[in-house]
C-alpha cells in the first residue's frame, strides 16, 4: 500500500520532469554553425552556435520529433523519448537536391536543371501556396515574364502571355501531354486541382523542335503528383470577402497490389453579384465550377513506366449587367454574357515492352462551349487526338540522341463563317491532320560545355511542310556557380481565331477577315547567365538574368483601331519584334528568410508601312516579388506577394475617344499569414489587393446602352456624335488591363496526411 502511495506521489513529477536534449549537426565535411533544432510538437526550439554544438533545455518527458535544418541541406528528423535526464543526439545533414531539381521540359527527358541545356524555370507547390488562387490562371500572376490577361470586362475570360506575347503563343501542358490548346485556351488552366500539382515547369523561347510549332513563345508544364509520393489526403479551402469559395481534395489509394491511383476534386464557386464601379455590370463573372481528375500508375516489370489519367470540367459562368438571370439568356432585353462548358481530357504514358527504350505517350481530349454574347451564340465543339513515340540512347560517352514520331488531329466546328465553305452557306468543319518527325542530340564536350542541336518537321494538312530547328549551347564553371546559356530556333502558327480570342465575340463589334490568314512565322535568340553564391553563413543567393529577342514575319494581329465597330484580323504587312531583359534572384537566408524577385523589360513593336507602334494591351515593365519569413518558435509564416506593371496601350474606340490611351502603373499586393498544427494542419488567412487597385470605371464604353440602342449611324455604319453621345462611341467592353475586383480578405484551413 505503501508503494502504490509514493507511485501517486512522484507521479506528477515524472510528467513534470525536465530533460536536456544537446547534439552537434554537421554535414560530411564540416561542422554547421547556426542551424535550426526544433521540436514541432512542442514548438520549442534553438540553434547550434558556431561550433555546431546545441543544447536544448527544459524539455518535458514523452515521445517527440527533434528536426534539424540547416539552409541547402535536407531537413532531418530525428523520434526521442525523454524520460528525465540529459540526452545527446547529433545530426549529420546532406545537401538538399532540390536546390538543383530534375525537369524534363526543356528535353524531353527528366536531367537536372543545372545540368538542362535549356533554362527552365521551377515553381514548387509551395510557391502557389504564398498566394493561394482558384486557379492556376492566376497563380501566375507572380511568375516574372508571365502575365494573366484579361480579354474581356463582361466574362473575364484571358490567357497568359510570356514576355508579351500573347496567349496562343503559349502552350501549355500536363504533364508533358498537349492539353490545353484552341478552344481550351481561355478556360484549360481553370480546375485543375491544385492539391494535385507537383510542381511547374517554365520555358521562355520558341520550343517547336519538341512540341510542335504552336510552342512560339514559350511553354508551360503543369506536373502532377504521383501516386507513390502523395500523400494519403489533402484538403483545402477558402473563402474570400466577395463570398468566393474554393475547395480542392486530393485522396491516394490502391487497387490491388499493382495499381496506385490519385483522385482530385476542385470546386468553385462564386454567386454575388458586386458592381462597386458603378457601371451597371458585374465586377466579376459569376461561377460554378467543378473538375474531377483522376491518375493511375501501373506497376511493371524492368521499372517499365505505365500512367494513365483523366480529367473532367464543367463550368457555368455569366457576367453582365446585374439583374441578369438566365432567362434573358440571348435576348436583347438585359445583356448578358453567358458561357456553359464541358471539356473531357484523358492523357498518359507507356513504356513499351521491349530491349530498346521506346516510350509512347498519347492524349486526347474533347471540349463543347454553348455561349451567347449578348443576342450573339457561338456554340462549339472540338475534338484533339495527339499520340508520340520517342526513342532516347547515348551514342559513346559524348551524345544523347532522342528521336521522336509524332501525329495529332485536330476537329473544330462552330456555328460562326469561319467553319463555313467557301460560298459561305454550307457548314464546314475543321479538320487538320499534323504528322511529325524530331530528331535531337545532346553533346556534351566535357563536363563545362554541353551543345544541343535539333530538327523538327511537321506536315500541316492544310499549310504543308514546316521546319523548326533548335539549337542551345551550355557552359558550365567547374564549381558550377556559374551558367551561361545560348539559345535559338523558330516556330510556326497557325491562327484560330474564334478560339483564341474572345474579345472576337464579346460587344458590338462585327468580326472581318481581311483575305486568307497565312501561317506566321517568327524566330527567337536568347541568352541566360546564372549567378550563385554561397556565403559562410549558410545563406545562398542566386541571379538569374535572361535577354530575350523574337522577330515575326506574317503575323495575325487583331486591328481594333481602323473601325471601331469591327475587329479586323489579317496577316501583318510588316514585321513585329518582341525584346527585353528580364532578371530573377532568389535570396534564403539561414534565419527563415526567403526573398523572391524578378523585373522584366521589354519593348514589343508592330512595323507596318513604315510606321511603328507598340503593341496593344502589352506592358514595358512588369516586376514581381515574393518575401517569406517563418517564425519556427510558433510555426508562424508570414508571406507577402506582388506584381507592378508599367503602362499598356489599350484598345480606344475612335479617335474622339475621352479615355486614357494608356493605362496607369499600377500594382496588385497580397499578405498572408499560415499557422501550422503539427504536422497535418494549416490555417492561413490574410488580405488581396491590398492597395484596392481597380481599372477606370468608364472601362466599359456606354455600358448603359449594351445593345447601342440609342446610338445613331451613318450609311457607312459608323456612329455619329449626338447631343446624347457626344464622341460616337458605341458599347465595348475590351478596353481591359485588369480585374475589377479590389480589395478583400480571405481565410481558409488546409489539411494534409500521409
Amino acid at each position: 500500500m505503501r508503494s502504490w502511495i509514493l507511485m501517486l506521489l512522484l507521479f506528477p513529477l515524472s510528467i513534470t520532469s525536465q530533460n536536456t536534449i544537446s547534439g552537434t549537426v554537421s554535414s560530411a565535411t564540416e561542422t554547421l554553425p547556426f542551424a535550426n533544432i526544433y521540436i514541432a510538437e512542442l514548438g520549442k526550439g534553438t540553434t547550434t552556435d558556431e561550433n555546431g554544438f546545441y543544447s536544448l533545455e527544459e524539455v518535458p518527458n514523452g515521445e517527440w520529433t527533434l528536426s534539424a535544418s540547416y539552409t541547402g541541406f535536407e531537413t532531418q528528423q530525428r523520434q526521442v523519448a525523454l524520460i528525465g535526464g540529459r540526452t545527446e543526439v547529433s545530426f549529420q545533414l546532406s545537401p538538399d537536391n532540390s536546390l538543383d531539381e530534375v525537369v524534363v521540359s526543356g528535353t524531353l527527358r527528366p536531367v537536372s536543371k543545372l545540368e538542362s541545356p535549356v533554362p527552365v524555370e521551377v515553381y514548387s507547390k509551395n510557391f502557389f501556396k504564398k498566394n493561394p488562387t482558384p486557379s492556376v490562371f492566376e497563380s501566375l500572376q507572380n511568375i516574372n515574364g508571365v502575365r494573366p490577361q484579361l480579354n474581356c470586362n463582361v466574362c473575364n475570360t484571358g490567357d497568359i502571355h510570356i514576355n508579351g506575347l500573347e496567349g496562343p503563343y503559349t502552350f501549355v501542358l500536363i504533364d508533358g501531354m498537349p492539353i490545353v490548346s484552341g478552344l481550351s485556351t481561355v478556360y484549360g488552366l481553370t480546375g485543375i486541382p491544385q492539391s494535385l500539382i507537383e510542381r511547374m515547369e517554365v520555358v521562355k523561347g520558341p520550343a517547336s523542335t519538341l512540341y510542335g510549332s504552336e510552342a512560339v513563345g514559350g511553354i508551360i508544364n503543369i506536373i502532377t503528383k504521383k501516386p507513390s509520393n502523395a500523400p494519403e489526403a489533402a484538403i483545402e479551402s477558402f473563402v474570400s470577402g466577395w463570398g468566393e469559395l474554393n475547395t480542392d481534395l486530393g485522396l491516394r489509394y490502391d487497387m490491388g497490389e499493382k495499381v496506385q491511383g490519385l483522385l482530385g476534386v476542385n470546386y468553385f464557386n462564386y454567386q454575388n453579384p458586386i458592381d462597386n464601379n458603378g457601371d451597371g455590370f458585374t465586377d466579376l463573372t459569376l461561377q460554378n465550377r467543378i473538375s474531377i481528375f483522376n491518375k493511375l500508375n501501373f506497376q511493371r516489370e524492368d521499372n517499365r513506366v505505365f500512367t494513365l489519367a483523366g480529367r473532367y470540367v464543367y463550368e457555368d459562368r455569366w457576367g453582365g449587367e446585374m439583374n441578369w438571370n438566365s432567362g434573358f439568356r440571348g435576348g436583347d432585353e438585359v445583356y448578358g454574357e453567358s458561357i456553359y462548358t464541358s471539356r473531357w481530357e484523358t492523357f498518359g504514358t507507356y513504356t513499351l515492352p521491349m530491349d530498346v527504350p521506346i516510350t509512347f505517350q498519347f492524349s486526347a481530349n474533347g471540349h463543347n462551349q454553348n455561349s451567347f454574347y449578348g443576342t450573339d451564340s457561338y456554340n462549339a465543339d472540338q475534338y484533339i487526338g495527339f499520340g508520340q513515340f520517342t526513342w532516347n540512347s547515348t551514342i559513346g560517352q559524348d551524345h544523347d540522341l532522342l528521336v521522336g514520331a509524332a501525329y495529332r488531329y485536330t476537329f473544330y466546328d462552330d456555328n460562326t463563317f469561319a467553319t463555313r465553305d467557301a460560298d459561305g452557306i454550307e457548314n464546314e468543319p475543321s479538320v487538320i491532320h499534323l504528322p511529325g518527325l524530331f530528331v535531337q542530340d545532346e553533346w556534351k564536350f566535357d563536363s563545362n560545355n554541353t551543345l544541343l542541336t535539333g530538327m523538327r518537321w511537321d506536315y500541316n494538312s492544310v499549310h504543308g511542310n514546316i521546319f523548326s530547328p533548335r539549337i542551345n549551347y551550355k557552359w558550365t564553371s567547374t564549381d558550377k556557380s556559374n551558367i551561361l546559356r545560348l539559345s535559338g530556333g523558330n516556330g510556326f502558327r497557325v491562327a484560330n481565331v474564334f478560339t483564341e480570342d474572345h474579345a472576337a465575340l464579346t460587344g458590338a463589334r462585327e468580326v472581318v477577315f481581311d483575305g486568307k490568314l497565312d501561317p506566321e512565322t517568327s524566330w527567337n535568340a536568347n541568352v541566360n547567365y546564372i549567378k550563385r553564391f554561397f556565403s559562410n553563413t549558410g545563406s545562398i543567393f542566386t541571379l538569374d538574368a535572361s535577354a530575350f529577342y523574337t522577330y515575326f514575319t506574317n503575323r495575325i494581329l487583331p486591328d481594333y483601331e481602323t473601325d471601331p465597330n469591327k475587329i479586323i484580323y489579317a496577316n501583318l504587312e510588316g514585321s513585329s519584334v518582341s525584346q527585353g531583359v528580364s532578371l530573377n534572384t532568389d535570396m534564403v537566408w539561414r534565419n527563415g528568410l526567403k526573398v523572391l524577385a524578378g523585373a522584366t523589360l521589354m519593348d514589343v513593336s508592330v512595323t507596318e508601312n513604315g510606321e511603328t507602334r507598340r503593341q496593344l494591351l502589352t506592358e514595358s515593365f512588369s516586376g514581381v516579388w515574393s518575401v517569406s519569413y517563418t517564425v519556427r518558435s510558433i510555426d508562424l509564416t508570414f508571406d507577402y506577394t506582388g506584381n507592378l506593371y508599367g503602362p499598356m496601350r489599350l484598345p480606344l474606340i475612335s479617335e474622339t475617344d475621352p479615355r486614357d490611351e494608356f493605362s496607369p502603373w499600377f500594382s496588385i499586393q497580397n499578405i498572408q499569414l499560415t499557422k501550422r498544427f503539427g504536422t497535418d494542419w494549416e490555417l492561413f488567412g490574410g488580405v488581396k489587393n491590398l492597395l484596392n487597385f481597380t481599372p477606370a470605371d468608364d472601362s466599359i464604353a456606354r455600358s448603359f446602352d449594351p445593345f447601342d440602342e440609342d446610338v445613331v449611324f451613318d450609311e457607312n455604319g459608323q456612329a455619329v456624335p449626338t447631343a446624347d453621345n457626344p464622341f460616337g462611341l458605341t458599347f465595348d467592353p475590351s478596353y481591359v488591363y485588369a480585374s475589377n475586383q479590389g480589395i478583400r480578405g480571405f481565410v481558409g484551413l488546409r489539411y494534409t496526411a500521409f
